[in-house]
């Protein structure tokens, strides 16, 4: 993106932290404009035009309808529950209500930790847990283990990431569900160094696997615009219709809740009702290509058969 040359990033991440408010720019056009119109000069008119047209380029298609669902279709949501949340049972039925496919979430804790998986399992009878993330879902679960994002400075015990392989009807894809480190805005910039290091790790870790759909669900403490995700915006695919700003879910401004995708289109991403986190969930429609792993290998119905997980 042209902003990534237009603002430094090498002193308090000042790059990175415009990148997270990027949309609202606009505000700024709706400003100049309403400018113009008092002054009633058509010279100051004509002026916000390019940063219009800029704004519409980066972000107009965002706003455009969605298509209706298709065959090929896997609906996903993506939740930080928080780890303060005091109902996690209405969480989990606020969730398990919108069925969907696939539900990741993120700040899993005991005892609410057996309230989620209580809740949930009479819709999604399979699901895993690593550390303090973890995937529920309709479809049999197979290969799962921890995925090591844990930046170097973090010295105490911590595990938010896993990578699992879900056999859905079309076959086989690779899911993977993490918590990127969370961020600070200082006086001194954007402190986001933990953040960015793992996001890395993250990375290497979708472009090792051997799976070619890759479907990524997180909390990554970041908008795709932001540069510090680069090593996964890179090499996956975002939502093509939706903004579905997600915090802080009492005023929300910006979307760090993440679905991103390869070999695969993520075709709108949407927020649903808030939840007793301080972040709202999301959900996202995944549109499956013809040309990827699924192709009918994986014997379905003995998958359903297994035990559930």
């Amino acid at each position: 993106m042209a902003f990534h040359a237009a603002v430094p990033n090498s002193a308090g991440h000042v790059g990175s932290l415009l990148e997270a408010f990027l949309p609202w720019c606009g505000l700024v056009i709706v400003v100049l404009l309403a400018l113009a119109l008092l002054r009633r000069s058509v010279t100051a008119l004509v002026a916000p035009l390019l940063p219009m047209a800029v704004w519409a380029h980066l972000f107009g298609r965002l706003l455009l309808p969605g298509t209706e669902p298709g065959p090929h279709d896997l609906v996903v949501v993506q939740h930080n529950v928080s780890d303060e949340n005091t109902d996690p049972v209405g969480t989990a039925r606020t969730l398990a209500a919108a069925e969907r496919d696939l539900i990741a979430l993120e700040e899993l804790v005991p005892p609410a930790l057996a309230e989620y998986a209580r809740t949930l399992a009479p819709k999604y009878p399979h699901h895993v847990v690593q550390g303090t993330v973890g995937l529920w879902s309709k479809h049999p679960l197979t290969g799962t283990r921890p995925v090591d994002i844990k930046p170097r400075g973090i010295t105490e015990p911590w595990s938010r990431g896993l990578r699992t392989t879900v056999h859905t009807q079309r076959g086989a894809i690779a899911v993977y569900v993490a918590h990127l480190p969370s961020v600070r805005v200082r006086a001194s910039g954007l402190a986001s160094s933990w953040r960015d290091e793992s996001a890395g790790l993250l990375g290497k870790a979708v472009a090792a696997e051997q799976l070619k759909t890759v479907l990524l669900l997180g909390d990554l403490n970041g908008t795709v615009d932001d540069r510090g995700l680069a090593p996964l915006t890179s090499r996956m695919n975002t939502a093509e219709r939706g903004f579905a700003f997600s915090f802080p879910a009492a005023f929300p401004m910006a979307r760090i809740d993440q679905v991103m995708a390869r070999s695969a289109t993520v075709r709108q991403i949407r927020t649903l009702s808030s939840t007793g986190s301080d972040h709202l969930p999301v959900t996202a429609r995944i549109t499956l290509t013809s040309s990827s792993d699924l192709d009918g290998r994986v014997n379905y119905s003995v998958l359903k058969a297994m035990p559930r997980s």
